[in-house]
């Protein structure tokens, strides 16, 4: 027991836990699997764009993708699009989706280091762009996915979990061995603890930092790939929701904010916890700038607490 309350990931999932006893409490349990399947499904999609942004911010301060929302549009916008709702586009459509990522990575580490634009500018920069894009390109038609595809999105495998949460499930398997079992983790992990010691012990901090920008806008578009294909077609605020969010899963998960320090396991545990405070808030009739308010406070309130544990441990 103790084992676990060391781990910084636990937390997330009590406060998950509790959430989800509360709701189910106030709800006389009519709706556990109803809520429980809605939770799965939708933290589903946190965690695909929080693992891409856990990498990222692994590099260290200053490092994080804003293009994340506009790299989901984008994506899914224009792999519908070519689609057009058959089944037999379903392979090239993902390969364009996963294609427009590659491009968007590129260009942000593009921007980064030949422009030296510091990431946090160059990422919002590029997002102005990717969206306009997604703009003229479809000009506001909603397209829908192939019936096939929306399916598979929609339902649940045949143990019951939802199979976006399986797809969700089984990159988070990847990122970890990623991060924990091969060398490009151990340099990603270096870089964010002192890139100046990284390049001093022969890492190509370069390269890493190129891989990692162009993962997390893989990830996004796959993200945003599966979203419109959930939600019955692309639209352009479907990425909105997920700015905020890509970046308070891996700060609650227990990613370390300063760089050097990464947390899979977390990112599940903040995904749910996340998905569970904005469904009993609505439950509850409370708009989105309650919910906006409230997701600030929580990510202030987890930062104060690592910054105090960081300090005991200095």
């Amino acid at each position: 027991m103790l084992f676990l309350v060391r781990k910084p990931w636990i937390w997330s999932y009590l406060a998950t836990l509790i959430v989800w006893l509360i709701t189910i409490y106030f709800t006389g349990g009519a709706s556990a699997e109803g809520l429980s399947q809605a939770t799965l499904t939708f933290a589903a999609f946190s965690v695909i764009v929080g693992i891409g942004q856990m990498f990222v911010i692994t590099l260290g301060p200053g490092n994080v993708d804003l293009s994340v929302p506009a790299t989901m549009t984008l994506a899914g916008t224009l792999a519908l699009k070519y689609m057009d709702g058959s089944d037999g586009l379903i392979i090239p459509g993902l390969c364009i989706a996963i294609l427009i990522g590659v491009a968007i990575g590129i260009a942000n580490y593009a921007l980064i280091k030949l422009l030296r634009i510091p990431p946090i500018i160059a990422t919002l920069s590029m997002s102005f762009i990717v969206l306009s894009t997604a703009i003229w390109s479809n000009r506001g038609l909603r397209i829908k996915p192939p019936d096939s595809l929306a399916t598979f999105a929609t339902a649940n495998s045949f143990v019951g979990i939802p199979n976006v949460a399986l797809v969700a499930l089984g990159l988070s398997i990847l990122a970890w061995l990623l991060l924990e079992k091969s060398i490009y983790g151990r340099w990603i992990s270096a870089i964010g603890q002192s890139m100046f010691a990284a390049r001093m012990a022969g890492i190509p901090v370069d390269g890493a930092r190129f891989v990692t920008y162009v993962l997390c806008a893989v990830l996004a578009s796959l993200c945003g790939f599966l979203f419109a294909c959930f939600s019955g077609g692309a639209a352009l605020n479907m990425g909105q929701e997920y700015l905020l969010m890509s970046i308070a899963v891996v700060v609650i998960g227990g990613t370390a904010v300063a760089g050097g320090n990464s947390n899979v396991p977390g990112i599940w545990g903040a995904s749910l916890f996340m998905f569970l405070v904005v469904s009993m808030l609505n439950t509850y009739g409370f708009g989105a700038g309650v919910r906006l308010i409230l997701t600030g406070l929580i990510i202030i309130a987890v930062i104060l607490v690592a910054s105090g544990k960081y300090k005991d441990i200095r």
